[in-house]
């Protein structure tokens, strides 16, 4: 397909109509374009694809067939069976659109359907889905880390910035980085939040989550403007006494958070003596504390 005599509307099929293909496709047909076909193992796929797309659910290679534009919205361990299946098939690729979601991935695992002719994407959207109603609302504005070969990067794109949100462009050799980036930010915060709350409840706090709001809410706000520069608590302080008191309580109460916190004490003060917030004399006295040395 000559990218330059592209229509404008493209026909939209989702393989894998979960919480991210839904929102996607749903995003897309909202921009004008018409989403044709969705597939889905699920009862609640096929809930959303009707619901959210408009479609019944079929087979991936029909999908493919019926698309000009396929999103490939499926775990990312599924991903590379998934691609070298649908090649397989003999289904034509050729100047079809193929875009995958995953934010580890980047061009190489999209290879088989390239080499039979598709046009190859990766548009990974920096966004949790919840399969909640907000969850179309949640793309506004966010950003897609997008990686695709040089004379495609402006359709990438350009599909993005339709869905309402703004394009971040990410190398083919930094994807795994990057996407280890943002789970470690998402995904931890949200186990982190977790085992506070639970042990906030141990010891007859009512309502947990009232009381972090707030607390996480100015935290949050502070590291996004701010950088280490917005750290407070015990660690910046040079407070080794209560981060070994810190210690002490979780191995007591749940030793598995232990290490944990141990682990990002010692990150956190060597974030911030590398930052200047933090005087060795006190970075050491925090290392006797948490058992250990922050230098490698």
């Amino acid at each position: 397909m000559d990218l330059s005599d592209r229509p404008a509307r493209l026909a939209v099929g989702v393989v894998g109509a979960g919480r991210v293909g839904s929102a996607l496709g749903a995003a897309l047909a909202q921009a004008g374009h018409r989403v044709v076909a969705a597939s889905g193992v699920s009862d609640a796929s096929r809930q959303k694809a009707a619901e959210r797309l408009g479609v019944e659910l079929s087979r991936p290679e029909e999908v493919v067939a019926a698309a000009g534009l396929v999103l490939l919205t499926v775990p990312d361990d599924v991903l590379p069976g998934l691609v070298s299946g649908l090649a397989a098939t003999g289904v034509d690729l050729r100047g079809k659109l193929i875009a995958h979601c995953s934010g580890a991935y980047g061009l190489a695992v999209l290879e088989p359907a390239a080499q039979a002719g598709a046009l190859p994407l990766a548009i990974h959207p920096v966004m949790t889905f919840t399969g909640r109603d907000d969850d179309l609302r949640r793309l506004t504005g966010c950003f897609f880390g997008v990686t695709a070969p040089e004379p495609l990067r402006p359709v990438a794109e350009a599909l993005v910035i339709e869905m309402g949100a703004e394009p971040a462009w990410i190398e083919e050799k930094d994807r795994a980085l990057y996407h280890a980036a943002l789970a470690g930010a998402a995904n931890h915060m949200v186990t982190l939040v977790a085992e506070s709350e639970e042990l906030l409840a141990k010891i007859g706090v009512e309502h947990p989550g009232r009381m972090l709001g707030p607390l996480l809410g100015a935290a949050l706000d502070n590291v996004l403007r701010l950088g280490m520069a917005g750290l407070t608590g015990p660690v910046v302080r040079g407070d080794a006494g209560t981060v070994r008191k810190h210690v002490d309580a979780l191995i007591l109460a749940a030793p598995e958070a232990a290490d944990a916190y141990v682990a990002l004490a010692r990150l956190t003060a060597d974030r911030a003596l590398a930052a200047g917030l933090l005087k060795p004399e006190a970075a050491e006295r925090l290392l006797d504390a948490l058992g250990g040395n922050i230098w490698t």
